[in-house]
């Protein structure tokens, strides 16, 4: 099992530099201000994902896709709410641009005005701009509506792992199919 450290900063290097927290170190910022590669905050990577691995840590809501230098990229995500969560390991069963969705039955219970099918590319289709569909079944990593992008940082979904559309964008076009997903609490 992987562990997020308390990150702690180092007056001495100027680094924010992983405390004692569980057996394992994972994740640590690499400075003060995070590194971004095209945008994107980069951590230092501590644990034993492999490169191009997906490791979702609930509690902190973060996505992180191993890179394989050392480093991570981290994305803001919304996980699944009360209920609803779920942690293991799984991989990435697929994934389409634009996919259309139809409402589970629990979505549907909760919300039977809903349609059967949601068109991709509706502005109201929750999977948003792209999904990778987990092994999980009926679970994905996807993007969301303009509406629902504040949900990013809660725990809002019914079970999956819910992007922001850029962020969500970026990870589809460096995530293969068949990449290791370890969800954590």
């Amino acid at each position: 099992m992987l562990n997020i450290k308390t990150i702690t900063q180092s007056a001495a290097l100027g680094l924010f530099i992983a405390g004692a927290v569980g057996a394992s170190p994972a994740f640590a910022n690499l400075s003060h201000h995070a590194h971004t590669l095209n945008g994107k905050d980069v951590v230092a990577y501590y644990g034993d994902a492999t490169p191009g691995s997906i490791v979702i840590h609930v509690n902190e809501r973060r996505l992180y896709y191993v890179v394989g230098d050392g480093s991570a990229i981290s994305y803001p995500v919304a996980v699944p709410k009360s209920g609803k969560e779920w942690s293991g390991v799984t991989s990435i069963s697929a994934k389409q641009e634009n996919p259309d969705w139809s409402p589970p039955a629990d979505v549907r219970a909760d919300h039977p005005e809903l349609p059967d099918v949601i068109p991709g590319g509706a502005p109201n289709n929750p999977m948003g701009t792209r999904a990778m569909l987990l092994e999980k079944g009926e679970v994905a990593i996807h993007g969301t509506t303009n509406k629902m992008r504040g949900s990013i940082g809660s725990a809002a979904s019914y079970g999956c792992i819910r992007m922001l559309n850029e962020d969500v964008a970026d990870l589809y076009n460096r995530v293969g199919v068949g990449a290791t997903v370890v969800v954590e609490p």
